[in-house]
C-alpha cells in the first residue's frame, strides 16, 4: 500500500542505497522534483550510486554530479549531450524495444511523474508510459510525484495506489520540450519524404528540426495515421486539422499511439484527456509484430551519415556520441514487415565544417559505429532525392545513394 508525503518531507537517502539504479521518466515526463533533490543530496546516499536518465530537457545531471553518480543512458540527446562531452555519460547500446526489457531487471528505485484522475485509485500516465513502466512491478521501490499541472491522458495500461509505495504531490508546470525550428534544408528534404508518404499511411517520426518539417510537409495529406515512439507538435498539429483519421491503421483505428509525448503547455493542454490520444509502453509501441499489422507504416528517421552500402551512423559524429541506437532498427523492420510500408531515412546530403569545407553525410565509409545493418535499410532521402535500396546489390547501392549525394561530392564518392 503506498504511503503519502510531503514535497518537501521526500528525502532520497530514505529510499536509494549505495550501488543501486535510479531511473526515471524522461523529457517532459521527468518528476523533476524527485530528480533535482536526488541530485541536490547525492551525498547523503552514503556511496556511489548509478542514475538511468534517457531524453534530457531540463538539464537536471550535470558533470558535476559524476562525483557520487555513475550516469547511464540510452541517448546523448538534450541535455545529455554534455554529460557525454565530458565523459561521465555511459551509453547502454540498446535496440528501443529491448530497452525497457534489459532495465524492467536492473532498475531498483524508480521515479514517476503521474497526473491524478476522477477515480483517486488511478493515476495517469500523463506525458510517458514508455520503457518506466516495466519496471513498476520489479522496482524495489516506486516514488510518484503526482502533479496537478501535468495533463491527464488516456491508456489502456493502468497504475494505482497498489503499484506505488510513495506519493509525493506538487504542481509545477512540466519540463516543455526545446523548439528546434526547421530551415530551408530540411524542408527541401522534407517535402521529398512528403512525396513518398500515402494517404491513409501511419506514421512514426522522431525529435527535431527535420521531423518538424516534414510533419509540416504532410499538411495536405489525408487519413493518416499515429504510431510512435513520441507524439510531438507536428502530430498535434496533423490530429488537429483533422489530417490524422487512424481509419486505416489496421491496429488501433481508435486512437493515435504514442510512448512518450514532447512539446510545450499547449501540446500538454491538447492532450489533456484527448479521446483519440493513448500513450502506451514500449513493449507495445516498438513490438515487432504490432509494427507488422499496422498497414502502410512509415518509419521516417534521421542519421548523422550512410554508407555506400547501406549502412547507417545514427550515433557518433565527429568522434562524438551525440544520438542513440534508439528505435531505428525497430521501426525500420516493422516498415519492411508492413503491408505497403516505407523504412525511411532521412538527412542532408552534405555539412559544412567550421572552416567552410563540405564534407558528404553519404560516405565510403562509417566514421562511427554501424547503428543500423546495411540488411535494414530501406529508403534513403536527401535534398537531392531518395535511393530506394531494398532488393538492391552492393553496386546497385552504390550508384543509387550517388546519386542523392551533393553534386559537388559526387565524383569523389564514385
Amino acid at each position: 500500500m503506498s504511503r503519502e508525503i510531503a514535497a518537501d518531507a521526500f528525502r532520497p537517502a530514505d529510499y536509494v542505497r549505495p550501488g543501486d539504479l535510479v531511473a526515471w521518466g524522461q523529457a517532459c515526463a521527468e518528476p523533476t522534483t524527485l530528480s533535482e533533490r536526488l541530485m541536490d543530496e547525492r551525498h547523503t546516499i552514503g556511496g556511489r550510486f548509478s542514475a538511468f536518465v534517457g531524453i534530457g530537457f531540463a538539464g537536471t545531471v550535470r558533470p558535476e554530479h559524476a562525483d557520487v553518480v555513475d550516469m547511464r543512458s540510452y541517448c546523448a540527446t538534450g541535455s545529455n549531450r554534455a554529460l557525454a562531452s565530458a565523459g561521465c555519460l555511459d551509453i547502454l547500446p540498446s535496440h528501443y524495444s529491448a530497452l525497457a526489457r534489459q532495465l524492467g531487471h536492473t532498475v531498483d528505485v524508480l521515479f514517476l511523474q503521474l497526473a491524478p484522475t476522477a477515480d483517486p485509485g488511478r493515476f495517469s500516465f500523463a506525458l510517458a508510459c514508455d520503457y518506466p513502466h516495466s519496471a513498476i512491478a520489479k522496482a524495489r521501490v516506486v516514488v510518484a510525484e503526482v502533479n496537478d499541472q501535468v495533463p491527464s491522458t488516456r491508456s489502456d495500461w493502468t497504475i494505482g495506489l497498489d503499484d506505488i509505495d510513495i506519493i509525493v504531490r506538487t504542481s509545477r508546470a512540466p519540463v516543455p520540450a526545446p523548439e528546434a525550428p526547421p530551415n530551408p534544408l530540411d524542408a527541401a528534404i522534407a517535402a521529398n519524404v512528403a512525396d513518398l508518404i500515402p494517404d491513409g499511411a501511419t506514421l512514426q517520426v522522431g525529435l527535431g528540426a527535420m521531423p518538424a518539417a516534414i510533419l509540416e510537409a504532410l499538411s495536405g495529406h489525408r487519413d493518416l495515421g499515429i504510431h510512435s515512439g513520441l507524439l510531438n507538435p507536428g502530430l498535434i498539429k496533423l490530429i488537429n486539422a483533422g489530417v490524422v483519421t487512424n481509419t486505416h491503421k489496421g491496429l488501433q483505428q481508435d486512437a493515435s499511439i504514442a510512448g512518450v509525448i514532447v512539446g510545450d503547455a499547449d501540446t500538454f493542454r491538447f492532450c489533456h484527456d484527448h479521446p483519440t490520444i493513448k500513450l502506451a509502453p514500449t513493449s507495445f509501441t516498438h513490438d515487432p509484430k504490432v509494427l507488422a499489422g499496422l498497414s502502410r507504416f512509415a518509419a521516417i528517421n534521421s542519421a548523422i551519415e550512410v554508407d555506400l552500402t547501406g549502412q547507417i551512423n545514427a550515433e557518433v559524429a565527429g568522434g562524438r556520441y551525440v544520438g542513440a541506437v534508439g528505435g531505428g532498427t525497430d521501426f525500420l523492420r516493422g516498415a519492411a514487415a508492413s503491408d505497403d510500408g516505407l523504412p525511411i531515412i532521412a538527412l542532408p546530403s552534405s555539412t559544412l565544417t567550421k572552416d567552410g569545407r563540405r564534407v558528404s553525410r553519404i560516405v565510403p565509409t562509417l566514421s562511427g559505429p554501424a547503428s543500423i545493418a546495411r540488411a535494414d535499410a530501406g529508403v534513403i532521402v536527401t535534398e537531392f532525392g531518395h535511393a530506394d535500396l531494398r532488393g538492391k546489390t552492393d553496386a546497385e547501392r552504390r550508384k543509387a545513394l550517388i546519386a542523392i549525394a551533393h553534386p559537388e561530392l559526387r565524383e569523389a564518392l564514385g
